[in-house]
């Protein structure tokens, strides 16, 4: 067992979540379970990556992006619609790398395409995986019992809230070899986002520092004592 111990734990704190999901055959467009699960996401300063609300102004999924989608297909612009589909992929796939761990929803009586090369991709950088399927958990597709730990599936949306706040408060978790809990707060930026272009940088003074920092780190291989060492091109390493 892996696990990960301390006390006043806030691990979630700061993490990145993408939200998996079907999108485009589904009634709502796959907002609702989303829409749902956020504020519980957000009470534990979990950063939300949302499909249906892009952090982004391209590769956009909304009623208008859909309508022009099908426009092209009825059209047969096929060219069209690949450009528009791999901008799209391309997008949702950089959230998934963003992501510490992501949620999934299954529903096997809809065909999911994106989700299941969303998922796959989030298994390949071996993130946690927590997985609901509307159908329980002995209705999931048998090839997800090969690919993540049992563990993290869920026949409920209550039950997945439930292991979450496990993980971010209990003293003790097994971390499956999946989770990484990086202090966020390191990571934060040391200024807030109008201060960040107020800099009035002298490029030259710039420069001289950065150039000092490399030659003081720099010491000859042989102690300065060697000319013959001194003397060759680019001088010693």
């Amino acid at each position: 067992m892996f696990e990960d111990k301390r006390e006043n734990a806030h691990r979630l704190w700061g993490m990145r979540c993408y939200l998996i999901g079907a999108m485009d055959r589904v009634v709502d467009n796959g907002v609702g379970w989303r829409r749902r699960i956020t504020p519980f996401l957000d009470s534990m300063g979990v950063v939300v990556l949302d499909p249906t609300d892009k952090p982004i102004d391209i590769g956009l999924e909304n009623t208008e992006n859909r309508e022009y989608k099908d426009r092209l297909k009825g059209l047969g612009l096929y060219d069209e619609l690949s450009r528009e589909m791999k901008l799209l992929r391309v997008v949702d796939l950089r959230m998934v790398d963003m992501s510490d761990f992501v949620v999934v929803n299954i529903d096997t009586d809809v065909h999911a395409c994106g989700t299941y090369e969303e998922d796959s991709w989030a298994n390949r950088l071996k993130n946690p995986i927590l997985v609901h399927c509307e159908q329980g958990k002995d209705g999931m597709p048998d090839w997800m019992f090969g690919k993540i730990p049992h563990h993290h599936m869920f026949s409920n949306w209550i039950d997945v809230c439930k292991y979450l706040w496990e993980v971010h408060t209990a003293v003790r978790v097994d971390t499956y070899k999946r989770w990484m809990f990086f202090n966020y707060d390191k990571m934060m930026p040391k200024v807030a986002i109008e201060d960040s272009t107020s800099c009035v940088w002298d490029w030259d003074e710039l420069e001289k520092e950065l150039d000092v920092e490399v030659k003081a780190s720099k010491k000859p291989c042989c102690g300065g004592q060697d000319a013959d060492c001194c003397s060759k091109a680019g001088g010693c390493s």
